[in-house]
Protein backbone atom coordinates (compact mmCIF):
# COMPACT_ATOMS: atom_id res chain seq x y z
CA UNK A 1 0.00 0.00 0.00
CA UNK A 2 1.38 3.41 -1.00
CA UNK A 3 2.24 5.90 1.69
CA UNK A 4 -0.11 8.85 1.97
CA UNK A 5 2.59 11.22 0.70
CA UNK A 6 3.05 9.15 -2.46
CA UNK A 7 -0.62 9.06 -3.43
CA UNK A 8 -2.14 11.35 -6.02
CA UNK A 9 -4.71 13.93 -4.94
CA UNK A 10 -7.53 11.97 -6.60
CA UNK A 11 -6.54 8.78 -4.76
CA UNK A 12 -6.53 10.64 -1.47
CA UNK A 13 -9.99 12.02 -2.16
CA UNK A 14 -11.27 8.49 -2.87
CA UNK A 15 -9.74 7.28 0.40
CA UNK A 16 -11.36 10.17 2.24
CA UNK A 17 -14.74 9.39 0.67
CA UNK A 18 -14.46 5.78 1.79
CA UNK A 19 -13.63 6.78 5.36
CA UNK A 20 -16.50 9.27 5.50
CA UNK A 21 -18.96 6.62 4.28
CA UNK A 22 -17.67 4.16 6.91
CA UNK A 23 -18.01 6.75 9.66
CA UNK A 24 -21.49 7.75 8.51
CA UNK A 25 -22.66 4.13 8.78
CA UNK A 26 -21.87 4.26 12.49
CA UNK A 27 -21.07 0.57 12.70
CA UNK A 28 -17.45 0.90 13.85
CA UNK A 29 -16.55 0.86 17.54
CA UNK A 30 -15.23 4.00 19.21
CA UNK A 31 -11.51 3.17 18.86
CA UNK A 32 -11.90 2.29 15.21
CA UNK A 33 -13.90 5.47 14.57
CA UNK A 34 -11.20 7.58 16.23
CA UNK A 35 -8.52 5.89 14.11
CA UNK A 36 -10.53 6.48 10.95
CA UNK A 37 -11.14 10.11 11.91
CA UNK A 38 -7.41 10.59 12.54
CA UNK A 39 -6.61 9.02 9.17
CA UNK A 40 -9.14 11.30 7.49
CA UNK A 41 -7.58 14.37 9.09
CA UNK A 42 -4.13 13.28 7.85
CA UNK A 43 -5.54 12.84 4.35
CA UNK A 44 -7.11 16.31 4.50
CA UNK A 45 -3.79 17.79 5.59
CA UNK A 46 -1.99 16.10 2.70
CA UNK A 47 -4.67 17.23 0.24
CA UNK A 48 -4.27 20.82 1.45
CA UNK A 49 -0.50 20.56 0.99
CA UNK A 50 -0.92 19.16 -2.51
CA UNK A 51 -3.42 21.90 -3.41
CA UNK A 52 -1.08 24.60 -2.09
CA UNK A 53 1.79 23.18 -4.13
CA UNK A 54 -0.39 23.06 -7.24
CA UNK A 55 -1.54 26.61 -6.63
CA UNK A 56 2.07 27.77 -6.44
CA UNK A 57 2.85 26.05 -9.75
CA UNK A 58 -0.24 27.49 -11.44
CA UNK A 59 0.62 31.00 -10.18
CA UNK A 60 3.92 30.93 -12.08
CA UNK A 61 3.98 31.43 -15.81
CA UNK A 62 6.80 31.16 -18.22
CA UNK A 63 7.77 34.65 -19.22
CA UNK A 64 8.81 35.48 -22.77
CA UNK A 65 12.51 35.31 -21.83
CA UNK A 66 12.26 31.91 -20.21
CA UNK A 67 12.11 33.10 -16.62
CA UNK A 68 9.30 32.47 -14.19
CA UNK A 69 7.29 35.30 -12.73
CA UNK A 70 4.33 35.50 -10.39
CA UNK A 71 0.93 35.56 -12.04
CA UNK A 72 -1.87 37.21 -10.10
CA UNK A 73 -5.51 37.19 -11.05
CA UNK A 74 -7.60 40.26 -10.21
CA UNK A 75 -10.93 39.23 -8.78
CA UNK A 76 -12.99 41.69 -10.80
CA UNK A 77 -11.21 44.72 -9.40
Amino acid sequence: MAKIEEKKFEELMQDLETIVKELEQGEADLDSSINKYTEAMNIIKMCNEKLSAAEEKVNKILKEYGTLEEFNVNDGE
